[in-house]
């Protein structure tokens, strides 16, 4: 007995696989001609599940239609914490990627149970909470490392110490040029240490008091009003190939209406942006314009940049690209996808617009690249990429399962 069913990825919804199977066939297809690099594939548990019932999320196998086993991950975000049947409820998506070639619109792939148990893969993805350095939370992928600022560095300094004090939303880069985790280590280090390249990479950007690379505010036309330093942290998932958390931000005055913020990460392994989804919560007004923005003087000190920025309307994104002096190249980027791109500016920032109501989320992506991460090595190559991802946004991956006996 066979039985089809397709979805979309990155969009709910599919009818239950009823059938008891030895295999799971996974067909994924898309309609564009450039390469989708690192392309997410994921499949509900409770398909994988009821495909292949009693599957265990350490002992099943994923392969390429080569016969490739393929690293993957079963994330645990699910409206249910516990499954007394076995029944899958408890987990949330399978996931595995595949790196489509330009011009490749169609792969096949297998879910089979093993009796074996499958190690863990090498993590890709990774975020955590930084206690031993005032409350960071900090994040990363194989591309590119982040880190934004907790309650601790806002605290005020205890009379007589040198405690550092900074209150701002805004996000920070961490520049990598090498694929494999560098938050520990660079931590490990000690502080201030991460800012000299020592062959991984640096910390170069410029935050301050600003947005940074993509922090977000409510935007009244003239005036931005920003939240400071997150207040709650909650990690939902960690690789290897999907990092996700949340990040709460408690309320803050935008212009008499009281607005707090809750901040979802999807950081995907293999990508330069990642995926925030802003919830703000407010009364009074039915919505509110938001802002997500970049830093206008990101460089570090004495590295006189020559700044540029692209409006890519096509691509519902703005596009900034900084060559320093010592320090070589490098461009960030948002991307507003679900928005009619809307563009404002303020002493310090360079932004994007759009509606939000209350309780529902704006989604965004934002990243950046290093032209000594040795992959994306020019302003225009940057450009490119963010276009391609852009268009990937739009047209995403079709995934159809067929299980068999």
């Amino acid at each position: 007995m066979k039985l089809r069913l397709t979805l979309f990825a990155l969009a709910a919804g599919a009818t239950c696989v009823a059938s008891a199977a030895e295999r799971l066939t996974v067909t994924v297809s898309h309609g564009l001609d450039i390469a989708r690099p690192s392309e997410t594939i994921s499949i509900p548990w409770s398909q994988v599940n009821a495909a292949l019932p009693h599957a265990r999320v350490q002992q099943i196998v994923v392969k390429d239609a080569a016969g490739k086993v393929l690293p993957y991950q079963v994330t645990n975000v699910a409206p249910q914490a516990k499954d007394p049947k076995n029944e899958g409820i408890a987990y949330g998506e399978l996931l595995f990627q595949h790196d489509f070639a330009a011009g490749e619109k169609s792969a096949k792939f297998t879910v089979e149970k093993t009796d074996t148990t499958s190690p863990p893969f090498p993590v890709k993805a990774f975020a955590r909470i930084v206690p031993e350095r005032l409350d960071d939370f900090a994040w990363e992928n194989d591309k590119v490392a982040h880190r934004t600022y907790g309650p601790g560095l806002a605290a005020p300094a205890p009379a007589g110490s040198n405690k550092e004090v900074l209150k701002t939303s805004g996000l920070d880069i961490w520049f990598k040029r090498v694929p494999y985790p560098i938050v520990d280590r660079w931590y490990n280090k000690g502080h201030d240490h991460y800012h000299v390249d020592e062959g991984e990479g640096m910390d170069m950007y410029n935050v301050g008091t600003t947005m940074g690379a993509g922090g977000t505010g409510i935007w009244d036309g003239t005036k931005l009003y920003s939240g400071i330093n997150f207040v709650k942290w909650n990690v939902l998932a960690n690789g290897p190939i999907r990092a996700i958390f949340e990040l709460t931000y408690d309320e803050w005055d935008a212009g008499g209406t009281k607005v707090s913020e809750v901040k979802r990460f999807t950081v995907d392994a293999g990508h330069y942006l990642d995926r925030i989804d802003s919830t703000f919560t407010f009364t009074g007004p039915q919505q509110l314009t938001a802002a997500v923005g970049l830093n206008k003087t990101p460089s570090d000190k004495g590295e006189e940049p020559k700044i540029s920025y692209a409006q890519q309307r096509d691509d519902a994104a703005l596009v900034q690209c900084v060559t320093q002096r010592t320090k070589g190249e490098f461009g960030v980027a948002v991307v507003l996808p679900s928005a009619q791109p809307t563009y404002a500016e303020d002493a310090r920032n360079s932004m994007m617009t759009a509606t939000v109501i209350s309780g529902q989320p704006l989604r965004y992506y934002v990243g950046a690249a290093w032209n000594r991460g040795g992959e994306i090595t020019s302003q225009q190559q940057w450009q490119r990429y963010v276009a391609d991802e852009a268009a990937r946004l739009r047209s995403p991956v079709k995934v159809t399962l067929s299980s068999s006996n």
